[in-house]
Order: C-alpha cells, then structure tokens, then sequence
C-alpha cells in the first residue's frame, strides 16, 4: 500500500513539474544562441529538401555550427515546417521544456531502479529546485537534449549489464537510440561509446575477482553486442546531420577535435574581472558549479560521502562508481587540457543529472539511517530548509531562473559585478515588450529605431515602423538608434562595481533580486552620433564642437570621450585630449582604447614611465591586446631585452599570426643573432 501511495505520489509531482516547466518556456526568452542554431537548422532543412543542392549548412567559418549535428535543433524545425507553425520560438521553448522533463523523468526511473519510488520522488523535489536547470530548459536546445541522452545513456548502459528481468533487446535499443541521440546533438557524445567499452571491461574483471572464474563466452557475446550498438548509434546519429555524413569517420572525428577546443574565443566576467573565455583559471568550471548549485543538492551530495560505505556495498560498487566517473571524468578532463569554457557551466549541463541522482541517494540513505522518527522529522526539515533559497528565487525572479548564485557567494546580490548575470540575454524579451507597451501609450506611430546588444527583430517583427539593429553597449553612440534595448552581458565590470550601470538615460530597469540585469535606453541627443559622422568626413572642429555639446547632455559614455580626444588630437591639443582621456577613465578605468590612446600619446611627449604605466595596465585589463605588447616590448628592449622578448612571445602564443610582434622579435635579433632575426622575418613573410 505504501509503495503505491509513493508511486501515484512520484507521478502526480512529475505532472506538476512539468506543468511548471512549461509555464517557464512559455514565458521564456529568445537565448543568446538560438538565432544561430535557428538559422543553421533551416539551413539543414534545405539541404535535404533539395537532395543535397543547397550546401549553406555546410559553410559555416564563423560559427562553426557545421561540427555540430544539433538534432534536437533540426527536428524542431522539421515540425515547425510540416504542422506551419507561425510562433517559431514559442514551439522551440516548449519542445525544449519537454526535453528537460524528459531528463528529469529519467533521472528519477534511474534512482527508482537504483533504491524505489521515495528515491525518484527526491530526484523530483531536487530538480524543482535547480533553477539553473530549470532555467536552461526554458530556452537551451543544445545543453538540455545533451543531457537527456547522457543520463539516459549511463542508465541503460547498466540496465544492459545489470538488469536480468528485462529483455536485452528491449535495453539495448534504448541504449542505441541514447547514444545516437548524444552524438547528433554534440559529438562528443562519442564519449559514451568509450564508456561503453570501458564498462564492459570493468564489469568483467569485477565478475572475475568476485568467482575467480573468466566466462569468456559470455564476454564474448557482450562484446559483439557493444560493437553493434556502437555502430548502428554512429550510422542514426548522421540522418539529421549533413557535415557527418559526407564523411562519416572522419567528419565525426574532426568534429570532435573542433568541440573539444573550440576555436571561437569570448570575454567573460569572472572573479571580477574579465576575462578570455580559453585563459580561464583551471577552476572556472568547479567554482561556477559550486556558487551556482543549490546548497540543498551540495548537501545531499555530501551526504552521499559521508555515507558511501553504507550506500556503495559489494553488489552495487560498479553502478555507483560509473555514476561517479561519469560526472568526474569529463570535469577532470576539460581541466587537463585546459578547454575553452565560457557561459558559466551549461556547457556541462549534463552531468547535473547525475549529479542530482547522487544527491537523491545520499537524502534517501540519510533519512534511513536514523533510528527514531523525530530524529529523521528533524533532519528532513532543516534539509528542507536548505530548498527556501532556491525556491524564493524562482518565485521572485521568473523566468531568470538561470541567474541563480548560492549562499557561498552571497546569492545573485553578492555575485553581481564579479560573475556574468544575463549572458545568454534572457531580458531582452521583457525589455522588448516594455518598450512595445511604452511606444503604443505614447502613441508614437513615425519611424523609430532601436538597437539592442542582441537581435530584437523577433520581438518587432509586426512594426513595419520599427527599424531594429545590432548595437554593442560601449559603441552605442556611433549607432544610430532613438531607443536601445541592452541586457546585463559585455558590460565593463567596474561599471558594474561603480553601480554607473545602467545610465541615466534608461527609462526601463529590469531587476533580478534587486540588481538591474537588463535596461531600456532612450536617446537624449544625437550630437555624438553627429559628431562622430563630422569626424569620420574630416571636419575635425565641428566634431570637437559637436563632441563638447554631446557631453553636456550625456557624460557617461567612454566611447564619446575618446571621440572627442581623437578631434582635439587632429587639431593639435594635445593637452586637452590627454585631460578628456583621463574624464573617461574615471567612467570606466579599464577603458581599452582609452589607455591604448594615453600611452601613445605619453610616447609622443617622451614620457616613457607614464607609457610604460599606461601599457602595462592595458595588458591586465586585456591579456590579448596584441598592440599594447609590442609598443611595450619597445619601450624595454634598450633596458630588459629579457622582458621585451618575452612579452612578443607571450602574445604570439595567443595569436601566433600576429605579424607586428614577429616583426619586432626579428628586430630584437638583427645585432646579436642575424640567423634568428632572419627565421623571423621567413616567419612574417607568410602573413599577410
């Protein structure tokens, strides 16, 4: 009677929560990567809708989409063309919110197998209160299938090993079709398919020690097996992915090479600084994993340790220790070789099923354990305590699930200015819709134009009167645009730390647990836009006139700033540009162009320590700003050719192809080493 109140009580919250995941992708917005794979998707559609004629799905050198086979991505798109559905992204937000369920529901069938219904109900209430899961499966068609098919893929991996009662046909399709799945998503669901083997090995040796007897007949047969899966998993994952299948082996494999170093590079706000997403400390991944964690699944998690030789008896060693591996490995992996990680940890999404597995099985044994009932009431309501944070977020803060930080570092509140809040531009909707609302109140039916740090043209796409284009914040005043829709992503951390962000002009703020992570701008004036346009014609006075008015209105954007010093400069005020620089630094310190523009004007005027200074700074602020390095290895090659060298290499081992500091390392040679200077110069000659 107990295990059927339990079952009808595991089911009705599965219901529950996927009544409230789709109420998330309901109300999601459109996320910093689905234009992208959007794109690409109806870019695979045409090519097998003209039998291969249309090869744009293969032609992707900017974004490299080609090397993934984004299944999930492209099966959405085929129903959106086959039932003609009109609300695009909706669809695609439901479809991944079902996507999500589906992984959570596995989960849980996976701690049902593992310890019975009470365990799958914890899986369930831990997922409820995951609001970084939660919120990638409102919008993250990439991540949340990924992690579907790796759950799926470890258990029934096991099921194929451990399960007696089940028929192995039935579990090896499952297994297949999970395989297949991962690696039409991402190839490196590859990795699967090396567990697999892995598996098969461990299982045998264990079965070995156990009866000092080596059944190879049996291993045999399992082999054969593995080898069969493997293979009809490669051939399913190619039908929806054209770059795999002009050539199956090798494209999988490149593919792979590509994704495990992935050749496009961004800045990331992290431990208050910003950073290049491949120079990341080798803890960037751990660290966003355990501020971003609630403390209730941590605590399960570590519950689960204490507990292990309780939990992890004889009979069960391999599937806890697969489970395991199966988080660690890929962790400890990307570490050692020191992959390029940005967006937080989404990327690994899928070991969090796992993860919440664990944490399950940890809650479950430690409810066990005591003896006394009260002692157990009394546990589970301070665990229960621990849910209070995440579950008061999501409640506060819907949609921006995905903005959630833990206790450790003080929730969003303490995390914002030192790690990224809206960088996969989740705001943009809401802002999107306010300044819909806002322009129909006002009645303003001319010709308008917004501009955004990411593409609102969905979200207008029924204004013809509306012009809508692509802005970065710090080079808005070059742009010309009325209204500007800006999300908290690629904002300078100090503007952050100053609380200068966002400016005054904004008419709209969009909080999150009380700090602004996403803004509505309304343009003041556009003397700074006409003075830019006055400076790009060569009329250098009345830019400088132009520039001085536009900061009477507006003195808080950097970029106006160097404008102006770059006209005072061309009319010869020197000094006065120099006192315009410095106003900008006050604004934003780290300003790049800024420091770049007083170093070299400290050169002109002969004030190699002020350089120097200048210079250095930049280096700090930006590790790949190839210039500042060799206008700083100059400065030092009289004094510290040690430094100087070192300081050109170190840039070309960020960008091998940077001609500039190849020349100035044959320089540094043509005296002492004419042979050295001369493999240089060979060097530089193959750049353009």
């Amino acid at each position: 009677m107990v295990g059927n109140r339990l079952k009808y009580l595991f089911f009705t919250l599965a219901l529950l929560l996927l009544l409230f995941m789709l109420k998330g992708g309901r109300d999601a917005g459109i996320s910093g990567d689905e234009y992208l794979h959007y794109d690409q998707s109806v870019s695979v559609y045409n090519y097998f809708a003209s039998l291969g004629k249309d090869t744009s799905a293969l032609n992707t050198p900017n974004t490299h989409l080609k090397y993934y086979g984004q299944s999930f991505d492209n099966l959405t798109t085929l129903l959106i063309r086959w039932f003609k559905i009109d609300d695009i992204f909706l669809f695609r937000h439901l479809s991944c919110s079902v996507a999500g369920w589906l992984t959570i529901l596995m989960t849980a069938f996976f701690a049902i197998w593992l310890e019975g219904y009470f365990a799958g109900i914890l899986v369930i209430l831990l997922f409820a209160l995951s609001p970084t899961f939660l919120g990638h499966a409102q919008n993250n068609l990439k991540d949340i299938p990924f992690a579907l098919s790796y759950i799926a893929a470890i258990f029934f991996t096991l099921k194929f090993f451990f399960d007696k009662n089940q028929p192995k046909i039935y579990t090896a399709i499952l297994l297949t079709v999970s395989i297949a799945f991962s690696i039409s998503i991402r190839s490196g669901g590859l990795i699967l398919i090396c567990y697999l083997f892995l598996f098969l090995i461990l299982f045998n040796y264990y079965k070995y020690l156990n009866n000092n007897i080596f059944d190879w007949i049996s291993t045999r047969k399992q082999l054969l097996r593995i080898v069969l899966i493997s293979v009809v998993a490669l051939i399913l994952s190619l039908i929806l992915w054209p770059y795999g299948q002009q050539n199956p082996f090798h494209h999988i494999l490149k593919s792979y090479q590509v994704m495990s170093q992935f050749p496009t590079t961004i800045r990331q706000l992290f431990d208050g600084k910003m950073e290049w997403s491949d120079l990341m400390p080798w803890y960037y991944l751990p660290k966003y994993m355990v501020i971003t964690i609630p403390l209730v699944v941590i605590t399960g998690v570590a519950a689960f340790i204490v507990l292990a030789g309780k939990i992890i008896l004889r009979e069960n060693l391999l599937k806890y220790g697969f489970v395991l591996f199966s988080i660690l490995f890929p962790i400890v992996f990307v570490i050692y070789e020191k992959s390029n990680l940005y967006g937080s940890w989404r990327h690994f999404l899928f070991v969090y099923p796992s993860i919440i597995l664990l944490s399950a099985i940890g809650f479950y044994k430690l409810f066990n354990y005591f003896k006394k009932k009260n002692i157990t009431i009394a546990v589970i309501i301070i665990t229960s305590g621990l849910g209070i944070h995440p579950l008061n977020f999501m409640i506060q803060n819907h949609p921006y699930y995905y903005l959630y930080y833990n206790q450790v570092v003080g929730g969003l509140n303490g995390a914002y200015g030192n790690y990224e809040t809206d960088y996969y531009y989740h705001t943009i909707r809401q802002g999107s819709e306010w300044l819909n609302n806002y322009l129909e109140s006002n009645k303003q039916t001319g010709e308008i134009r917004i501009a955004s740090n990411f593409s609102v043209s969905w979200y207008f796409r029924n204004h013809p009167n509306i012009q809508t284009n692509y802005s970065q914040y710090d080079q808005r005043s070059q742009s010309d645009w009325d209204y500007m829709i800006v999300a908290n992503s690629y904002i300078a951390a100090e503007l952050l730390q100053n609380k200068t962000w966002p400016p005054k002009n904004a008419i709209h703020v969009i909080y999150a647990d009380k700090v602004p992570v996403g803004a509505v701008l309304k343009r003041e004036t556009k003397l700074d836009l006409l003075a830019f346009e006055a400076l790009k014609m060569g009329d250098v006075s009345q830019s400088a006139r132009l520039f001085n008015d536009a900061l009477k209105i507006n003195a808080q954007d950097e970029l106006i700033f160097y404008n102006f010093a770059n006209a005072l400069v061309k009319e010869g005020k020197i000094d006065s540009a120099k006192v315009v620089l410095e106003s900008a630094l006050k604004i934003n310190p780290g300003y790049e162009p800024v420091l770049m523009y007083l170093g070299n004007i400290a050169l002109t005027q002969n004030n190699q320590k002020e350089a120097i200074h200048y210079f250095e700074t930049l280096i700090g602020c930006n590790r790949k700003y190839n210039e500042a390095y060799v206008a700083l290895s100059k400065l030092l090659i009289d004094s510290d050719m040690v430094k100087a060298r070192r300081l050109l290499k170190t840039c070309l081992t960020m960008d091998p192809g940077y001609k500039p500091a190849i020349i100035s390392l044959a320089d540094s040679y043509r005296k002492s080493d004419p042979d050295i200077a001369k493999k240089y110069d060979e060097l530089a000659n193959t750049y353009k």
